[in-house]
């Protein structure tokens, strides 16, 4: 049985579509499919290890990621969940030990997510090998090259972010 990386490389060879753009295209597609399995298979195992579900997962990296301060209802936002779906991962998060609510504002009514410092570095160790192999990866590519990947991954986030699936 063939691996996904090989059956890129076969429909790569053998020119899928009217021309070299789509055979490119389809290996382009099958590799980011492989890397979001890999790590959503090394996600899985974090889940699985603190009793979380994978969208709990999420909701840590958008707390992370958030460039301020992140609350329930942009978390609801950011998920695609409801109030109550997004509470129940808040509760399970906080009892988990990785979030704590605090409430920072004058408004009361205002709560802010913060990543709990000792589940960050836990989470920072667990995950210290995807580090090492995009470093590894990395080693494989000249600067400019890098800065190419990377405003293509920007890019493609960018429209992936205004995809809405049908059973939405």
């Amino acid at each position: 049985m063939a691996t996904a990386n090989q059956r890129g490389q076969h429909a790569h060879e053998r020119g899928t579509g009217p021309g070299p753009e789509a055979s490119d295209l389809y290996v382009l597609a099958v590799q980011l499919r492989r890397m979001n399995g890999e790590i959503n298979r090394v996600v899985h195992g974090f889940a699985g290890a603190h009793t979380l579900h994978a969208t709990d997962i999420q909701a840590l990296a958008a707390i992370l990621d958030a460039p301020e301060p992140m609350t329930p209802g942009r978390l609801r936002r950011h998920l695609g969940l409801t109030s109550g779906a997004v509470t129940a991962c808040v509760d399970r998060l906080e009892r988990a030990g990785h979030v704590r609510r605090v409430r920072e504002s004058a408004d009361r009514r205002v709560v802010h997510l913060h990543y709990v410092p000792e589940a960050r570095e836990a989470a920072r160790r667990y995950f210290r090998p995807l580090a090492d192999a995009a470093v590894a990866a990395r080693a494989h590519f000249d600067d400019g090259e890098l800065a190419v990947v990377a405003r293509f991954l920007a890019a493609l986030n960018e429209e992936l972010s205004h995809v809405v699936s049908d059973d939405r």
